[in-house]
């Protein structure tokens, strides 16, 4: 079910790239018109599309036209997504500047490319059962909490067999199997429990037990306890975060990309905001090639170095290109930049994890 799911993911992150993106310049259709007049508004054709609602002349209808277009907006946006890779792999800055000049429906939009590329990321890792350790055991506890953990864990187990068991008939052979597992289950909740009463009181009274937290601040107080209580679930929880508000990389690198050119006037919020957004959606496909050469095998060291070294390549490159400022000011700027992006990091996950402590 994760492939089935993560095709999913796939296909609905170039969907929603789709649209989001500007449908200027993209190819409507294909093949001869169905008359002189637009289908949807009624005004009179002089070309392939109409010059009012931009529709198309030509109309599909048929099934395989819905798979067509499927297609493409998932993979092609219309011709478009193959202008733009190779100018945000090698000339990243050009195509942020060309974009913010206006010369738009050539390329994807930074939006879109960042939506196509995130989704596609997360569902190359799903594929690839690539996740954070959510199925976290005891070994890390301390005692009287790892214990505890322990007897929780075994009480789902029981319940759980014993589910199982209350569904089968009286004859049927699994019957067996369920008693057995309800019955192991039964003599480690009881071998854990008399663990737990005979461990010197010193070690269940102290520093071991899990403290509750008082902020004054009821909510917080309650999520970190639920943190404490169930790590599994709320490193979950983060994860299924990170996918969600990845978007929120963007407003949160702006002030500081703004901090590396604040007093040139001419470069506008919006500026900067293309250039984030191009970057981020390069950093992800990069991610995206190193993850599928690391599952054939490729050799972890040079997979390493790429990821030490194009990062900042690619940073420097775009803000040369984009900027069009010399190489000594564009690798300052990098350098600066990378312990922003340090900055960046911590504040994303500070968030993501504030939002789960206190969702």
């Amino acid at each position: 079910m994760g492939e089935i799911d993560a095709a999913g993911e796939l296909v609905m992150g170039g969907l929603l790239g789709r649209a989001v993106e500007p449908h200027a310049g993209a190819r409507q259709g294909h093949g001869h018109g169905h008359g002189t007049i637009c289908l949807n508004c009624g005004t009179a054709l002089v070309g392939p599309h109409c010059h009012e609602c931009g529709q198309s002349g030509h109309v599909h209808r048929s099934l395989g036209a819905i798979g067509h277009e499927l297609l493409h907006g998932v993979a092609h946006f219309e011709g478009k997504m193959w202008r733009t890779l190779p100018l945000l792999a090698w000339r990243p800055g050009d195509l942020t500047r060309r974009y913010i000049a206006g010369e738009r429906a050539r390329f994807v939009s930074p939006m879109a490319m960042f939506l196509f590329s995130i989704f596609t990321m997360f569902a190359i890792f799903q594929i690839l059962g690539i996740s954070t350790p959510t199925d976290l055991d005891g070994n890390s506890m301390k005692p009287t909490v790892a214990l505890q953990h322990s007897i929780a864990k075994a009480e789902a187990t029981r319940a759980k067999s014993a589910a199982k068991l209350a569904k089968l008939d009286a004859n049927d052979p699994d019957r067996a199997e369920r008693i057995a597992d309800i019955a192991k289950a039964d003599r480690d909740i009881a071998g854990y429990r008399s663990a737990l009463t005979q461990m010197p009181k010193v070690m269940r009274d102290d520093d071991d037990e899990i403290k509750e937290v008082h902020t004054g601040w009821h909510t917080l107080d309650h999520g970190i306890e639920k943190w404490q209580k169930n790590p599994s679930l709320m490193l979950y929880k983060l994860q299924s975060s990170i996918y969600k508000f990845s978007w929120l990389l963007i407003p949160l690198s702006l002030p500081f990309v703004w901090l590396l050119f604040f007093w040139k006037r001419q470069y506008k919020l919006y500026d900067h905001a293309v250039f984030v957004t191009y970057s981020i959606a390069a950093m992800s496909l990069l991610l995206i090639a190193i993850t599928l050469a690391s599952a054939v095998h490729v050799s972890s060291n040079i997979l390493g170095t790429v990821a030490m070294v194009v990062p900042p390549v690619h940073i420097c490159r775009q803000l040369k290109q984009a900027y069009q400022i010399r190489w000594r000011s564009a690798i300052l700027r990098t350098i600066v930049l990378l312990w922003f992006i340090a900055i960046i990091a911590a504040l994303f996950l500070t968030i993501l994890a504030l939002l789960g402590i206190m969702g």
